[in-house]
């Protein structure tokens, strides 16, 4: 097989497992990480490149034409977003975006987890195009 062959085989099966259910993670540095290391795993196996032959990331990247799987997911949550609030708001995806839990009692110690909206709304803080997670 050459080497057009199997980044199209990437793109069609590694890209679509890594990416698989990803509009509605919460992703933390860890995680980014695996993401990361995962693909370049892959890549450096699709041009027979091992880490002994210390090849920079950046330079499979180039070699191979593949994106930051991580920048990929976040665009790809983006784009699911403006979906969502599209959507008609009797639909279960709009309802849970833009449902607002209230607890009860008192809450865990320690820092609050961060929620799939609110990573959005961090990220988009410096532009203009912030997106309205609440939908109005």
């Amino acid at each position: 097989m050459n080497k057009g062959t199997t980044l199209r085989i990437h793109n069609i099966t590694a890209k679509a497992a890594l990416k698989f259910g990803s509009e509605a993670w919460v992703l933390k540095k860890g995680e980014e990480q695996r993401l990361e290391a995962a693909q370049l795993i892959f890549l450096r196996h699709l041009l027979g490149i091992t880490i002994l032959d210390k090849e920079k990331n950046q330079c499979i990247r180039q070699q191979t034409g593949a994106q930051n799987i991580v920048k990929e997911i976040k665009q790809y949550q983006k784009k699911w977003l403006q979906h969502v609030q599209r959507i008609d708001t009797n639909r279960q995806p709009k309802q849970a975006l833009q449902y607002k839990y209230k607890p009860k009692g008192q809450r865990k110690i320690g820092r609050t987890r961060k929620r799939w909206r609110d990573q959005l709304h961090l990220e988009d803080q410096g532009t203009r195009n912030t997106p309205n997670p609440s939908g109005t």
